[in-house]
């Protein structure tokens, strides 16, 4: 490799050389878009993410970003994303989203992946309705798991994962520093998409299901402190969790809130 090649490759890896950094994605339902914003700015600073671990929304965008796809083509989509692109209601017997259609659309934006073709190393959360547990998936196929970790209880039918019944993993660990730490991670940067509980919006069923969650996840949170080097937090109060339809204001605010964080985030990493 000459002078040119090597010099090029430096100014890829820039502060993070050194250093494994995780990046984990909370939570949050359309607030959830934020989270691309986030690993924008992060790849115009030349910081390279070496593992990701993702809860809900998180897990989504978690993972279409380690099958490969570019972060333009990823905030493009989320621009035409509208929720009647993945709803089919079924006979509420154990939810009132089947989740057949958006499981076949994360299938084809994660280019059919499993977890061991992904670009960067993923673990996806979800809990066990039989145990009571948190179930980090690390292996099979990246679109079912990703299916389980968004299956907000009531809402979406849960999913079947050998011998449990998978929902929403943001019920016990709604930002998983712990996990992406657990992977390698020396630098974890964790994503908080949000639960508010002052000014909410309430439009539909989601919001209402989403506000329950949000109060419980707020009391959780409580009592957990996410394990991470870093907390980027956007303002995404004004956004409903229903509210797809806001997903350029989401990603504009993530980009915001990466921003304020980005000299704390160099400076912790040029003294590794």
């Amino acid at each position: 490799m000459d002078e040119k090649e090597t010099g090029e490759k430096n100014t890829e890896r820039k502060s993070n050389a050194k250093i494994k950094i995780g990046l984990a994605l909370g939570g949050g339902s359309a607030r959830g878009f934020a989270h691309i914003g986030v690993i924008k700015v992060l790849e115009e600073a030349g910081i390279n993410i070496d593992f990701l671990a993702g809860t809900s929304m998180g897990a989504l965008i978690a993972a279409i970003y380690a099958g490969g796809a570019n972060i333009r083509m990823l905030e493009k989509l989320s621009w035409a994303l509208r929720r009647r692109n993945w709803l089919d209601f079924s006979f509420p017997r154990m939810g009132f989203i089947s989740g057949k259609k958006i499981e076949r659309i994360i299938y084809l934006l994660t280019r059919r992946s499993t977890f061991t073709n992904l670009k960067i190393p993923l673990a996806v959360v979800a809990v066990d309705l039989f145990s009571g547990k948190k179930i980090v998936i690390k292996e099979g196929i990246v679109a079912s798991a990703v299916r389980a970790s968004i299956s907000i209880p009531g809402y979406f039918v849960p999913v079947k994962w050998n011998d449990m019944l998978l929902v929403d993993g943001g019920i016990l660990d709604i930002i998983p520093g712990d996990v992406v730490r657990s992977m390698g991670a020396e630098y974890v940067i964790a994503v908080d998409a949000g639960a508010y509980l002052e000014g909410c919006k309430i439009n539909n069923l989601l919001d209402v299901i989403s506000r329950s969650f949000e109060i419980m996840v707020k009391e959780v949170g409580r009592y957990k402190i996410s394990d991470a080097d870093i907390v980027i937090s956007p303002d995404l109060s004004g956004i409903a969790p229903s509210q797809f339809e806001k997903a350029r204001e989401a990603i504009l605010l993530g980009e915001k809130a990466a921003r304020e964080a980005l000299p704390t985030i160099l400076a912790d990493l040029s003294t590794e």
